[in-house]
């Protein structure tokens, strides 16, 4: 009877531990929505209020990036890419954009990757950081978020 109560206790806490990880990934307690919802016009408002204050500085107030910003500099770092229609960052998912944004691109590429921002992790919250990427996505031309969208529809198809 033991043996039939820790198979049992062992089954459900893999299953919990399993829902918990997709709760958290696809919007959990403190982690947001789980994309970023541009229909959501409070987490827009939000978004932009975070983006002012931690990413216009780089990223720019129309967040057209800084110039030259695919080639490299001198000490081997590239300048702040736009996150408008021009750049790259709507050629990714989501889920992507916030473990990037949340860890910072060295993390995601190694220690060795030479860059100038790290993660907000430890500056923002989980919910601040999905609405940076809404206001974000709100800038983008609509054939542009259609496409992320499909990104999107992608991301979510390869987590089931």
């Amino acid at each position: 009877m033991k043996k039939n109560h820790l198979a049992i206790i062992a089954v459900l806490a893999v299953l919990v531990a399993a829902g918990g990880g997709w709760w958290v990934y696809f919007g959990g307690a403190n982690s947001g929505p789980g994309f970023a919802d541009t229909g959501d016009a409070e987490l827009v408002a939000l978004g932009k209020t975070v983006y002012v204050a931690q990413c216009a500085a780089c990223h720019g107030a129309n967040l057209e990036g800084q110039a030259n910003w695919r080639e490299r500099r001198p000490d081997g770092r590239l300048p702040a890419p736009p996150h408008d229609a021009t750049g790259h960052t709507w050629h990714h998912p989501d889920p992507q954009l916030f473990e990037t944004t949340k860890r910072g691109v060295a993390a995601l590429l190694g220690p060795d990757y030479k860059t100038d921002i790290g993660g907000f992790g430890d500056v923002l919250g989980d919910r601040e950081i999905w609405a940076v990427l809404a206001y974000i996505k709100s800038r983008w031309p609509e054939p542009i978020r259609r496409r992320n969208d499909k990104l999107n529809a992608q991301a979510k198809a390869a987590r089931r």
